[in-house]
């Protein structure tokens, strides 16, 4: 974090597809060794699977497994007098869209179905209807802030 002025936040084109910057920001974290055009073929791909298996919009169900995996609140670790306290704190809209995208990925890869867009598909079909494991990891760190909303007043 720079102290003197302020980052300015990039600019982020949409993609051609849908047209929708949260996907461009998918397609982003997806991408391995700059290989985009596989990134986007695997989403592309986990879209249409989607749109086979629930009959329904592809882009409605993204958004809804972006909704239901975005956190809330979180906690941060901060050291006070020697002990150090597990602090819950809000989380700023950019980085909750972040999280979420960053667990469904990770979840995705760790799913046993064969083939990444179907191991994608089905960790944002399940994510839609609030199951899976990023669904566990926000219920999880949603948790860990209720427990620790004693110290919340160490928050800076």
């Amino acid at each position: 974090m720079p102290r003197r002025r302020e980052v300015p936040e990039r600019v982020i084109i949409p993609d051609a597809k849908y047209s929708s910057k949260i996907v461009a920001k998918f397609i982003a974290a997806l991408m391995r060794d700059g290989k985009k055009s596989v990134a986007e073929s695997l989403l592309y791909g986990a879209f249409d699977q989607i749109e086979q298996k629930s009959k329904g919009v592809p882009m409605k169900v993204f958004e809804q497994a972006l909704d239901n995996v975005r956190p809330m609140i979180e906690v941060k670790s901060r050291r006070v007098g020697g002990s150090t306290y597990q602090v819950p704190t809000e989380i700023r809209p950019s980085r909750r869209t972040a999280l979420a995208i960053r667990w469904l990925i990770s979840y995705a890869r760790s799913r046993s179905e064969l083939g990444f867009a179907s191991k994608l598909a089905g960790e944002m079909m399940d994510a839609a209807t609030n199951r899976g494991a990023a669904v566990k990891k926000k219920e999880d760190t949603h948790k860990m802030a209720e427990a620790n909303k004693a110290f919340a007043h160490y928050r800076w």
